[in-house]
């Protein structure tokens, strides 16, 4: 199946910026096996006076860009087709967490994918003894890893309402977790941190949710934005496996990568700094469509 993917962030500024840096990731990447990013363009408005596109340490794609004059508005614009494959039958093959323990203890290669890196902490991730209790609580040391996965998955979504209003891209995960409200970002951080106290290496994933539902389906929150979700180790027999726990599900075809991080600062949209005074608005609309089956 083939996505149609339109992105459009907007940044308006109270008086003129200038002399500003920003480090955009929204482009989905190539992923063997899973997705292939096809027609692709990111417009950047006004233009830039230096522009640079490449990729960062895990991998994800990543444009640089300066303004020396000043603008009033930034947008960032991306439209971008993304073929999605046919996963094949997944099987639960992972060991108890206490076996995975052991497997990345052993663990000395340090590439970007090694589980070594996302152990914590990270910019974003200090451990939270109401978030360990939580998921100590659901733990099952009886059990694989991926069903400990999908176990504390449900049990956070369980807890947690969906709630825009309730937090801001600032909102730290003790602070999420004890409102038992917020958004895809929160649920993240927090059932990273849970995976984390119990021994499961897990990741940040930032992507493109479906907009539209499957026929008969319904539609997923977090559907209108760029949406995010955790990646957790499950040994090397097992690998990596991801899991959406804002819907808790295990993530299909419905979800587009776009990057992996130790937590949201690792892969945020948009990062940088300009020269301004007053206050500054910004906004973000994405259309995800499906254009071929």
């Amino acid at each position: 199946m083939i996505y149609s993917i339109r992105l459009t962030i907007t940044h308006r500024y109270d008086q003129p910026a200038a002399n500003s840096r920003h480090l955009i990731r929204v482009m989905p990447t190539t992923i063997p096996g899973r997705q292939r990013l096809t027609t692709h363009v990111l417009e950047i408005m006004p233009k830039p006076a230096v522009r640079s596109d490449g990729t960062d340490f895990f991998g994800n794609t990543a444009t640089t860009c300066a303004h020396t004059d000043q603008h009033a508005e930034m947008a960032i614009c991306l439209a971008c087709h993304v073929e999605m494959l046919e996963a094949p039958g997944w099987q639960d093959v992972s060991p108890p967490v206490a076996a995975v323990r052991k497997e990345w203890e052993a663990i000395t290669e340090l590439g970007a994918h090694s589980p070594v890196h996302f152990l914590g902490p990270a910019p974003r991730l200090s451990t939270d003894p109401a978030i360990t209790a939580f998921a100590q609580g659901v733990f099952d040391p009886a059990a694989t890893t991926a069903a400990n996965v999908s176990t504390l998955g449900r049990a956070l979504h369980d807890v947690m309402t969906f709630d825009v209003a309730a937090t801001n891209v600032d909102t730290d995960a003790s602070e999420a977790f004890r409102l038992k409200r917020g958004v895809c970002q929160d649920f993240s951080h927090i059932m990273i941190l849970g995976l984390q106290a119990i021994g499961v290496p897990a990741a940040y994933v930032s992507g493109y949710l479906r907009t539209l539902p499957p026929e008969g389906g319904i539609k997923l929150e977090g559907a209108d934005a760029m949406h995010a979700w955790v990646r957790a180790w499950c040994g090397a027999r097992q690998g990596w496996i991801e899991y959406d726990p804002t819907n808790a599900t295990l993530v299909g075809t419905d979800h587009i990568v776009v990057g992996y991080g130790r937590d949201y600062s690792d892969i945020a949209p948009v990062n940088g700094h300009l020269r301004s005074s007053g206050g500054q608005r910004s906004s973000q609309a994405v259309d995800v469509k499906l254009v071929q089956e």
